[in-house]
């Protein structure tokens, strides 16, 4: 393994996120590279360029682009998606709290990918509290535990936190990847190319 793993930041409402957290496991795993799972909120840098929201709601046009484009990457990489009628973006900080109370690592990843799944697959609303519990005692934790650690101050301001870095380092829409000597990739289609970068430069 590297010794430094690749930052993988990732928004909960990012639908080429969902793609590229099913995709970067078993491709870094293949590589040899570890993952820095970093979820952070990106409604505050919308806020910075001037927006209220995703660019793909503001415009209707490349709203409707991307999400065929979803569907025709879905398939290609035998990804489950079904477009759902909830809103969009969706509200995504109950889950990104709570992926900041699990370990990083597979812990968090695991959880990352079915928070995407409920929300991308099956028409949840990842807002929603009994959601986000389903999804947890699923994978064997205790959900009542981390939804309370969810409101505690420290992982306010840890998730404050990862989302003040983001900015820092320039990020502007997710997915975004960091690799080991800084480079930093944006999009689901950058995720194979910044795999190597990071290989390479590690």
């Amino acid at each position: 393994m590297t010794n430094t793993a690749l930052e993988f930041w990732y928004e909960f409402a990012s639908t080429y996120s969902y793609l590229a957290a099913e995709r970067i496991q078993s491709l870094a795993k293949a590589k040899g590279i570890s993952i820095a799972w970093r979820p952070f909120l990106l409604g505050p840098i919308f806020k910075s360029q001037g927006w209220n929201t995703s660019p793909f709601a503001i415009y209707e046009i490349k709203g409707k682009y991307m999400w065929r484009d979803i569907a025709r990457l879905a398939e290609k990489y035998g990804v489950p998606f079904e477009r759902s009628d909830q809103v969009f973006p969706q509200n995504s900080l109950l889950p990104s709290r709570i992926a900041l109370c699990l370990p990083d690592g597979d812990h968090r990843g695991e959880f990352s990918k079915c928070v995407y799944r409920a929300q991308f697959s099956e028409g949840k609303n990842i807002a929603d509290v009994d959601t986000i519990a389903r999804i947890l005692e699923n994978l064997g934790h205790d959900a009542d535990r981390l939804l309370l650690q969810a409101k505690s101050p420290e992982i306010k301001e840890a998730l404050f936190a990862n989302t003040a870095e983001a900015q820092t380092k320039e990020i502007f829409g997710a997915p975004s990847l960091i690799t080991a000597d800084g480079e930093l990739f944006w999009g689901d289609d950058r995720l194979e190319q910044a795999l190597d970068w990071h290989q390479k430069h590690a």
